[in-house]
């Protein structure tokens, strides 16, 4: 049988730090109130002329090929996460294809938000077991500071997001004991409008964007906080218990959890609904803020950096996002 394993992590964050005391001098707000709802002391913001949504999934897809042993001409298929492309289209998959100088590919932009790098991995799973392809670099990269209201009007958003990319090499491999277990997907339309932008959206009358649209907030993160908390909570739990079931294990059996890094809370919860150790579950929300589609595999990378990741470990990896979106992936490492 044909299986498929993460050979190579890698990630890449802008060097602006932006902490919370930054903030205080753009809004209304304060270093203890950020902390106390979000976990969050200071997260990264991109540099215009400098870094792009595209060129920072090329730095941590080149440091991942590297810790493969591959070059950028090794991989057959491209799978790339972000709510936040470079350009309304094509896709920044295309643009760090370039980067990248590859030829041909195929690539796949996904937009499964905060689930992103899930969804992802899940696709090049399939793909690769499959055998259709033997190699896979799966991506996650996000450059929200740009578009985020900084204002004290948008200040229950803006606290919370931040700038930075991941990645991974995903190969074949015909080794059992060292593979992405299983994939576990999910999402549920009717909650759409509870974690949103409005704007720029297709279905306006006559031109997309007016000045009349800029000024309604379209544009801005609409977020009804208590919704998404109490969703994400519940569906976390879930699927993660979903992924342990279905391979007859039980949360024991678990070396270390990788959340999306959405919110400290929500992270302490689920480890504490779990009974698990706080060295179980990977959390680098303080430095880094809600990266999306990144935040998972700029985590996993953290974790393989600091010696975290060991063979044989059973690493869980679970999201939950806008949309509503949530998944799972279980992995033997």
């Amino acid at each position: 049988m044909i299986f498929s394993r993460i050979t190579g992590l890698g990630y890449y964050v802008p060097d602006k730090i932006v902490t919370n005391q930054d903030l205080t001098q753009m809004m209304d707000t304060t270093d203890e109130w950020i902390q106390e709802r979000t976990g969050i002391r200071e997260r990264r913001y991109f540099e215009y002329g400098k870094d792009t949504n595209a060129s920072m999934a090329t730095a941590a897809s080149r440091q991942a090929l590297q810790r493969a042993g591959l070059q950028p001409g090794d991989v057959d298929v491209i799978v790339y996460a972000t709510i936040t492309p470079d350009y309304f289209f094509p896709g920044s998959a295309f643009l760090m294809q370039r980067e990248l100088g590859l030829e041909t590919i195929p690539v796949f932009d996904i937009r499964q938000q905060c689930s992103g790098f899930v969804y992802a991995l899940s696709l090049a799973d399939q793909y690769i077991k499959s055998g259709m392809y033997k190699t896979a670099l799966v991506v996650g990269s996000e450059i929200q500071s740009s578009w985020i209201d900084k204002s004290t009007a948008g200040r229950s958003t803006a606290v919370i997001f931040g700038d930075g990319a991941g990645a991974a090499v995903v190969q074949a491999t015909s080794d059992p004991s060292r593979r992405i277990i299983s994939t576990h997907l999910h999402a549920d339309g009717r909650f759409a409008e509870e974690l949103y932008v409005r704007d720029p959206g297709s279905s306006r009358p006559d031109r997309p964007v007016t000045q009349e649209l800029l000024d309604s907030g379209g544009f801005n993160v609409h977020m009804n906080g208590n919704a998404v908390f109490k969703h994400a909570i519940q569906r976390f739990g879930e699927v993660i218990y979903e992924a342990l079931k279905a391979n007859n294990l039980t949360e024991k059996d678990l070396s270390l959890l990788v959340p999306h890094q959405a919110n400290m809370r929500i992270s302490e919860y689920v480890r504490q609904q779990m009974g698990l150790d706080p060295e179980q579950v990977i959390n680098n929300i303080q430095r880094f803020g809600n990266t999306t589609a990144a935040s998972i595999p700029i985590a996993l990378t953290e974790a393989w950096e600091d010696g975290k990741l060991n063979d044989g470990d059973i690493i869980c990896l679970a999201a939950f996002g806008s949309g509503f979106t949530w998944g799972s992936a279980l992995i033997q490492w």
